[in-house]
């Protein structure tokens, strides 16, 4: 797997590593998904669906606003990094 524009790092605890988010990597080639064992944000984790996108932090209270709230950054840092370039 290389790593994309936009990496997606997601706890294995928590309960987004437990749905189909390998599937942004299919939708967004510029995707890399990585499960880490821990992101060192316990709290966060037990409470909410999260994960940190470019190291920056997206959670929701529900599972599908987390999900849509992960395009919406997704889309935002490949424009932003063409914006750049």
């Amino acid at each position: 797997m290389a790593l994309g524009l936009v990496v997606i790092e997601v706890c294995e605890r928590n309960i987004l590593a437990a749905h189909s988010i390998d599937e942004l990597e299919q939708e967004y080639p510029e995707v890399a998904v990585l499960r880490t064992q821990c992101l060192f944000m316990c709290h966060m984790c037990r409470a909410v669906p999260y994960a940190m996108v470019n190291q920056k932090r997206v959670y929701a209270k529900r599972l599908d606003q987390c999900f849509g709230l992960l395009k919406e950054t997704i889309e935002e840092e490949i424009v932003a990094f063409f914006d750049e370039s």
